[in-house]
């Protein structure tokens, strides 16, 4: 099929903007982390799959870490295993941390290496267990209330934090042509496996890999003020006082700092980009308006890119 004239220069417009983000970014580590409509919708799922193979083949090294809480309340449903939550996470017993790991490190992980490979990459499936790459603790969960003299600590069984990245695996990956996928399962000394927020691995990826950008994934336009309005970039500063004059609150606060902390830590980037966007991540990548919310250390003035 040829293309009309204004639909060729059309095309041109798109690979001569994206150009100077290809020369800015090759070579460097983008940590994606995968979740929300995106893991369900079948074109955002394509979409999603086709970006991080543009990337890689344009000589950028992704790595993918993703979520999956839907499906493992699925499964958890099906089974009639209870689900129970505290602050908003699950608590994890042993009956269900096995299905956790059915889930987000078998099926979950599979069907998003099976749908890059499919879209024409090479990708590596791996949880924190192999090659101990997430090293894991159990996360210490307190309550407290006016009357109680001391917090009392919840046990919420196989909720963990990530205490240490094992790069070496990842080093490997990211110098040949495969790109790690990666369930957010940690293990400990003792071989204790440990569900972890798939936000927080990404996060800690990225600030090990001392990462390019940190991209997430979101059901949101993005950071949004008072008045509904799209923030598109900030710096961390900003961000802290959008949280100390409550802007920032709710759901949308674990994802923000651990966006704020990465940055924070030395990555050069985060993004808060609306996953329901086809083509979100190489709109974020490679264009000058971008779809989400910028975030850069305080010093950084490049906004766009």
């Amino acid at each position: 099929m040829t293309l009309d004239r204004k639909a060729a220069i059309n095309v041109a417009q798109v690979l001569s903007e994206a150009l100077p983000y290809i020369q800015r970014f090759t070579g460097k580590t983008i940590v994606v982390k995968f979740g929300g409509n995106a893991m369900i919708d079948e074109d955002l799922k394509n979409s999603f799959a086709r970006d991080i193979v543009m990337m890689k083949l344009v000589g950028m090294n992704p790595v993918v870490v993703h979520g999956g809480g839907p499906q493992i309340g699925d499964l958890l449903t099906k089974l009639n295993i209870e689900s129970h939550f505290v602050n908003g996470m699950r608590v994890t017993d042993t009956a269900t941390m096995n299905v956790v790991e059915m889930v987000l490190g078998g099926s979950v992980n599979k069907d998003i290496v099976n749908l890059i490979n499919k879209n024409g990459g090479q990708a590596i499936g791996l949880t924190g267990k192999d090659g101990k790459l997430i090293q894991a603790k159990q996360l210490k969960v307190t309550h407290q209330t006016p009357e109680m003299l001391a917090p009392e600590i919840i046990d919420i069984g196989h909720v963990g934090e990530v205490s240490a990245i094992n790069t070496d695996v990842l080093d490997m990956l990211r110098n040949s042509d495969f790109i790690p996928v990666i369930a957010p399962i940690g293990v400990d000394e003792e071989g204790n496996s440990y569900n972890i927020n798939a936000d927080l691995v990404a996060g800690k990826v990225a600030e090990i890999l001392q990462a390019e950008k940190l991209m997430l994934l979101t059901n949101t336009a993005g950071l949004l003020d008072k008045k509904g309005n799209l923030l598109t970039g900030l710096s961390t500063k900003q961000v802290d006082d959008l949280i100390a004059d409550g802007t920032i609150y709710g759901g949308m606060l674990p994802k923000i700092a651990c966006a704020l902390d990465a940055v924070k830590g030395g990555v050069k980037r985060a993004h808060i980009i609306d996953g329901r966007v086809n083509h979100a991540t190489l709109l974020e990548v490679f264009t000058d308006q971008g779809v989400g919310t910028l975030i850069t250390g305080a010093n950084d003035n490049h906004t766009t890119l």
